[in-house]
């Protein structure tokens, strides 16, 4: 017997960041926003203990010991359970890795839920969300899917309406960008400045409460992307053939470094797909549409 979970990327399309906590982290207000690329996690009973294994786009760069998300994901709910972790996971890739994605965080919620479902543990969505908190700040979200406002350092979630579809081409960069080291060049760029707390946009809530892909690309923001650009001033050029191309709004998704352009429909999210694909400027394009469900069994 085995379980496989499919689970979404995300996207930010605000991005609050506070200054810096005692504990290293911040403050944040991230609207997240699930998007139809997806990874799958696979459980299966092992008699030899916990193992992982993995294949698609970016493999190679998966940690394929118990520093991965996944197997700290499994080792998590056992150790809650008392029993364990005697399971194989297998992931199948399809998010790009250290893209600001949360390709790492939607593999520990599908491990997660996977696991529970393979064991029967019968946790309740309560404690699924509790572990996912523990294992990182994007988790929670990766589980919930939809779309959602994350506060804290993103793992307190209230689940927002979305009145329709939304249509993304998302560039990949040629190499990848550390998470903690775009926040700590926020931080150093912030040296001189006092930042504000983070705040929800109104405007980009109602945006996405209406469905209206003009409004929400007036209204997304990301206070990590200056941070990434210094780290990694290539982006810009990426931005701005996305922006050349049409699209309604260029922003680097999270962390970075995969950048994200909105798009009027799907057609026009197609024909910025092929510009951006010429440009030069990118390894690959993908498009995909949101808002989607969360980690699903399949």
């Amino acid at each position: 017997m085995s379980v496989t979970v499919r689970v979404p990327a995300k996207v930010n399309v605000q991005l609050a960041v506070g200054a810096a906590r005692p504990d290293g982290f911040h403050e944040l207000a991230n609207v997240f926003l699930a998007v139809g690329l997806y990874d799958e996690v696979t459980a299966t009973p092992s008699p030899d203990g916990l193992s992982i294994t993995c294949e698609g786009p970016d493999a190679a760069q998966v940690p394929l010991d118990r520093t991965n998300l996944a197997a700290r994901a499994a080792v998590a709910l056992a150790e809650r359970y008392g029993r364990t972790p005697d399971v194989h996971l297998h992931i199948a890739k399809d998010i790009p890795v250290a893209g600001g994605m949360a390709g790492g965080s939607a593999d520990g919620a599908g491990a997660l839920l996977a696991c529970d479902a393979l064991w029967g543990t019968g946790a309740s969505r309560d404690e699924l969300l509790d572990i996912c908190a523990e294992l990182g700040s994007d988790v929670p979200f990766s589980l919930v899917g939809g779309a959602a406002l994350g506060t804290g350092r993103g793992e307190k979630l209230t689940e927002l309406e979305v009145g329709g579809a939304f249509h993304w081409v998302f560039a990949m960069a040629t190499r990848g960008l550390s998470t903690p080291a775009v926040f700590r060049e926020f931080d150093r760029l912030a040296e001189a400045r006092e930042v504000p707390e983070p705040v929800a946009s109104r405007e980009l809530l109602g945006a996405l409460a209406k469905g209206d892909a003009e409004a929400l690309a007036a209204t997304v923001s990301n206070d990590l992307q200056s941070a990434a650009l210094s780290l990694f001033p290539e982006l810009a050029d990426t931005l701005a053939a996305g922006r050349a191309a049409g699209a309604l709004v260029s922003l680097v998704s999270g962390s970075g470094p995969t950048t994200a352009f909105l798009a009027r429909d799907a057609e026009a999210a197609e024909a910025l797909a092929a510009a951006l694909r010429t440009s030069g400027t990118c390894r690959d394009v993908r498009t995909a549409s949101g808002p989607v469900p969360g980690a699903t069994v399949v």
